[in-house]
């Protein structure tokens, strides 16, 4: 009796055992299958605007080489794995840091470093996205459209700035643009008045 009942439980644990490596085996099929698929819809969604726009960004490409760095970065698209896009999001995470941190003078104005600000707050929710452990595919795609379009923003913004440089001054307004600067002002911190002895 003890036997056949010893007997029963080691066949009951072996069938449970191969019941719960057959489950676990379709799950991890169910897991690669997931990853696949995000994948897919992240590499079909990976394509970014890295082409100047304009004669401006063009320009700039030959001679601000963080510029010319951060949309080389971008042209370039992973193929091999997910693993290959976290490590290109990582990269133009850095790209996009080096880019804000060395604007050539012309363009070192409030409008373009706020554009490269946000440009970067995408780029780096991008690599946020790109290093869960579940990806947001939709998400991912929402962003690079996103970077897409503060690109494009960039780039207009150094056209109007580029565009406003060759518009010439008329007589007397940059005298005027030079009083209505406070930080030249004159302080008004009275003087000590000498009174005669």
């Amino acid at each position: 009796m003890k036997n056949r009942l010893l007997f029963i439980l080691v066949v009951t644990i072996i069938f449970s055992s191969c019941n719960n490596e057959e489950k676990r085996l379709a799950e991890n099929e169910r897991e690669e299958q997931k990853k696949e698929a995000v994948y897919q819809e992240v590499a079909k969604a990976w394509n970014f605007n890295a082409q100047p726009q304009n004669a401006i960004s063009q320009s700039l490409v030959s001679s601000w080489s963080q510029w010319r760095a951060l949309l080389n970065e971008l042209s370039q698209k992973p193929q091999s794995s997910i693993g290959a896009f976290r490590t290109k999001a990582k990269t133009l995470s850095a790209k996009s840091e080096e880019l804000a941190a060395n604007i050539p003078v012309q363009f070192n104005k409030p409008e373009v470093k706020s554009r490269l600000s946000v440009l970067s707050t995408k780029i780096n929710a991008l690599d946020l996205y790109m290093n869960l452990d579940k990806i947001p595919a939709a998400k991912v795609s929402s962003t690079i459209q996103e970077i897409n379009d503060e690109l494009r923003s960039v780039q207009m913004q150094l056209d109007e700035i580029v565009r406003k440089s060759k518009i010439p001054k008329e007589a007397g307004e940059s005298d005027l643009i030079r009083m209505r600067d406070t930080a030249r002002a004159i302080p008004t911190t009275p003087k000590e008045i000498l009174l005669p002895q």
